[in-house]
């Protein structure tokens, strides 16, 4: 308890000496003139340009808005700088609302002047405020009554795996997604994009989760996606004993060569190749060819491969052959 009172008596004799008495004074009276300054600054006329978004209210239970419900507009107002400044921090600009019927043009689509906007907005601030513009010049929206079209996502963007890896497959959740807009925009929309994505040097299964890029008029239900891209080590390879198969061949005659059976090499991913047989390629000879243009070879062609290898190739393209009849 002594301590206490040798320590309050240190601080009221530090406080209220003469050199720090006169500190005291000097910032009471420079608080002072600060708070005269900021009063007359505040008083002054400004203008500053507000984000105010603006809400499409009252829109019937039939119809669905295909665009934003809110969009914003930028407002620049002239006032005084303590009214602009409650206007910046308050709710007065929080959300400003329009009213469908009000604007509605019919036929899938309603706008919103500047000057239309301009009253709105009016209508919120003191009465010594003044717009004095507004950006942009119409606020369009657009809805429809319920036509809608399953379409399917394809990303969009820059990907591209570590030296040595490449994409063996890409996965959508989900694979498409409901677009409504009017009958008129649905037939132009094929596939649905996302956002630019700029993914580089991953090894690993990357996941991402993106936007869905909007189109104006249409609603997008979900408006994300999450992509899965998988990777795999790319590796040289080939298969062999694939069969060569004889088409357009008569019923009375026997395509045979010699070798019956080819390799095939190509690049694919370790995982891809593991999954692949014989079986899973097609080779061709082609009997009209030899019937057309006679030759000691036979040109053989590879017409089906699976899918995830690139650049297939035959070992041998040409072969010997032989045409039998038969009774």
């Amino acid at each position: 308890m002594a301590s206490l009172q040798k320590l309050i008596t240190f601080f009221r004799n530090f406080l209220f000496s003469r050199a720090n008495r006169e500190f005291l004074i000097f910032l009471f009276f420079l608080g002072l003139s600060g708070i005269f300054w900021l009063l007359m600054t505040l008083n002054e006329t400004y203008e500053r340009e507000l984000v105010v978004p603006v809400h499409i209210a009252d829109v019937p239970s039939d119809v669905m808005l295909t665009s934003d419900e809110t969009d914003t507009i930028k407002v620049t107002i002239r006032d005084r700088g303590i009214t602009i400044l409650t206007y910046m921090y308050g709710e007065a600009l929080k959300k400003v609302e329009a009213s469908f019927k009000n604007y509605d043009q019919t036929g899938g689509n309603g706008s919103i002047s500047a000057s239309e906007l301009a009253k709105i907005v009016q209508n919120r601030l003191a009465a010594s405020s003044k717009i004095v513009a507004v950006k942009p010049d119409k606020l369009r929206f657009y809805y429809n009554s319920g036509s809608f079209r399953r379409v399917p996502v394809r990303w969009r963007g820059r990907v591209i795996p570590e030296h040595l890896y490449f994409l063996s497959q890409v996965s959508y959740d989900p694979d498409s997604v409901t677009v409504y807009a009017s009958e008129e925009r649905l037939d132009s929309i094929r596939l649905i994009y996302t956002e630019q994505l700029n993914y580089v040097g991953f090894r690993d299964t990357l996941a991402v989760d993106c936007r869905l890029r909007k189109i104006e008029g249409a609603k997008l239900v979900p408006d994300h996606v999450r992509i899965t891209f998988h990777t795999d080590v790319l590796t040289e390879e080939s298969i062999d004993d694939i069969p060569i198969e004889g088409i357009n061949v008569p019923p009375n005659k026997i395509l045979r060569t010699f070798p019956a059976k080819v390799s095939v090499r190509f690049v694919t991913g370790v995982n891809v190749y593991r999954t692949l047989s014989a079986k899973d390629f097609t080779v061709i000879a082609d009997y009209n060819e030899l019937r057309d243009q006679p030759s000691e070879k036979c040109n053989i062609y590879l017409q089906k491969v699976p899918q995830g290898i690139t650049r297939a190739a035959l070992v041998t393209k040409q072969v010997d052959y032989l045409i039998e009849s038969t009774p």
